[in-house]
């Protein structure tokens, strides 16, 4: 019987050591993620003239909290002039100031080859930083250019915020809400507030999104085409996804 007892112990700690194991944090994590988007909408505005998108990119983290990344879109010539891709390159720390409130500060650059605005002569090329916390299913985020905003002349210092919330409503099922107020310095007619509703599973193979984007901008700010086409980019639309990450 004591030897019974002795080798359920050892077992027992043998078990409690490997589930601690599976708990510690790799000092390095690398990931990825893929997606096909029926609309590629940046903050309620269409990047793609309404048209499909192609995205991808990649992470590293550091078990100290550190991180940097790349994320990727193809966009229209048409919201771009001259340009096809937007390529975001970031980094930034992530920390815990209590076990449920999450912090993260950082640096994203948004890059745009080749892309300027024939209206302003400026590149789209937008730096930011930003700041956000986060407590369970609530996160707050504001972003804060030190650039000018997207070839807006003198728009410097602009900023955004936004408020999202998710849940989990039942297994590998998400239900997401989003809202945020864009203000442009110097620029208060382009000020406007966009919205999201969101609904995500994952099937193992891809995660298959379906999403209610829209703006408050007037007009859903038309943009005419190179074939004369004229669509309403900001105007409220539905947004499928289909996406994987590895």
């Amino acid at each position: 019987m004591k030897k019974l007892i002795i080798a359920v112990a050892v077992m027992g700690a043998f078990a409690g050591s490997l589930a601690h194991a599976e708990d510690v944090i790799p000092e390095h994590s690398f990931t990825g993620n893929l997606s096909v988007v029926s609309d590629y909408r940046f903050r309620g505005v269409s990047q793609t003239f309404k048209q499909p998108a192609v995205q991808g990119g990649f992470d590293y983290a550091h078990s100290s909290g550190f991180y940097v990344g790349n994320w990727n879109s193809s966009v229209s010539g048409n919201s771009f002039t001259n340009g096809s891709i937007e390529m975001d390159l970031y980094g930034g720390y992530k920390f815990n100031i209590t076990p449920d409130v999450a912090a993260d500060v950082g640096v994203l650059y948004y890059y745009y080859p080749g892309a300027d605005n024939f209206a302003t002569g400026k590149k789209y090329n937008t730096t930011e930083v930003y700041g956000s916390i986060g407590y369970k299913w609530f996160t707050a985020k504001y972003s804060h250019t030190v650039s000018d905003f997207f070839a807006t002349p003198d728009s410097k210092g602009s900023g955004y915020l936004e408020l999202n919330a998710n849940f989990e409503v039942m297994d590998k099922t998400t239900l997401g809400f989003h809202v945020g107020h864009q203000k442009v310095r110097h620029n208060s007619a382009s000020d406007y507030t966009d919205y999201k509703v969101s609904l995500a599973r994952d099937f193992g193979f891809a995660t298959i999104g379906l999403a209610i984007i829209g703006t408050d901008i007037s007009g859903d700010a038309p943009v005419t085409g190179s074939n004369g086409k004229i669509k309403k980019t900001a105007g409220t639309t539905g947004v499928l996804s289909i996406s994987k990450a590895f």
